[in-house]
């Protein structure tokens, strides 16, 4: 799991962090409370979990608990890849 929250932190930083500093994100902290991804980000972020790990996001599991912190993230994938 950890290869899957070192991709997910490279594509956050990448993509909405760009000059930020590692330690300005925790693998907990939430993307929408701390301003980081917007509902076109998690557009862009659902995209990308497509083609990256070769999954399908289904609308109903569009929710927080899914998609709204590295972990969160890395446990949906890991979930979905399993």
């Amino acid at each position: 799991m950890s290869e899957i929250v070192t991709t997910i932190r490279k594509f956050i930083f990448d993509n909405f962090l760009f000059d930020a500093a590692e330690d300005e994100l925790g693998n907990d902290d939430s993307f929408l409370e701390q301003g980081i991804i917007d509902s076109t980000g998690v557009l862009e972020l659902v995209e990308w979990l497509e083609e990256t790990f070769n999954i399908s996001v289904d609308d109903e599991e569009l929710i927080p608990e899914n998609l709204d912190s590295v972990n969160r993230l890395a446990a949906y994938v890991a979930g979905k890849t399993s």
